[in-house]
């Protein structure tokens, strides 16, 4: 389910300086000051500090703080990771989506568009996925097709969120960033390690006991 080798290990206590233990605790995190991430894209990421602040700043803002409604934000890296092929991102966003009120038919979906019955709306947020990939841009009839259901502050938060979640899912393959070990891996046939059916996780600092529900 996840055969990737890591390029990059997890950065190892001798190197653990107050830069690196800051990247460990952004999230919030607790005791990830003290005791490292349990999260191993911020124990490879905490190499190189000084991209990883702002990148996490970014990441935050659009994780968090995106002006899109979270169900079209999981709609979007649900796509992403599918289309790229980023089982990291899919495990983690399953549960996300599903807490967004996506359901696992919905989610299974996702995968086989444009087949489904989706909404217009719906629709042109997975389509814009797939032509940003595919052209590198998208046509002025989908633009306009944007407008009727978003604004211009959200068109603009589309369009950065599909590019930061291609580019974050390329890093991680890259990378090797696996899925952590103590996880109930979730593949892209929404089958878990432990034959569960996958259920919701929280973002970071979205409960109290946000970190408990991912498992690990």
């Amino acid at each position: 389910m996840d055969d990737i080798r890591p390029r990059i290990p997890l950065l190892p206590r001798s190197e653990w300086t107050d830069d690196a233990r800051e990247v460990f605790a952004f999230w919030g995190e607790p005791n990830a000051w003290e005791e490292g991430s349990k999260t191993n894209v911020m124990m490879v990421l905490a190499h190189h500090p000084a991209m990883t602040q702002p990148y996490n700043t970014w990441s935050k803002y659009l994780l968090m703080s995106n002006t899109l409604a979270t169900r079209y934000l999981e709609l979007i890296i649900l796509r992403v990771a599918w289309r790229v092929k980023s089982a990291y991102e899919w495990h983690n966003h399953v549960g996300y989506g599903l807490n967004a009120g996506l359901t696992l038919d919905e989610i299974a979906a996702v995968r086989d568009y444009p087949a489904g019955t989706w909404s217009e709306e719906d629709s042109v947020v997975l389509g814009s996925v797939d032509e940003l990939l595919d052209k590198g841009g998208l046509s002025d009839e989908t633009w306009e097709t944007l407008g009727k259901y978003f604004d211009t502050r959200q068109k603009m938060d589309l369009v950065m969120s599909i590019g930061h979640y291609v580019m974050t899912s390329w890093a991680l393959s890259t990378f090797g960033v696996q899925i952590e070990g103590g996880a109930d891996r979730i593949g892209f046939d929404l089958k878990t390690a432990s034959g569960k059916t996958p259920g919701k996780t929280h973002k970071p600092g979205e409960t109290a006991e946000w970190t408990e529900s991912r498992g690990y």
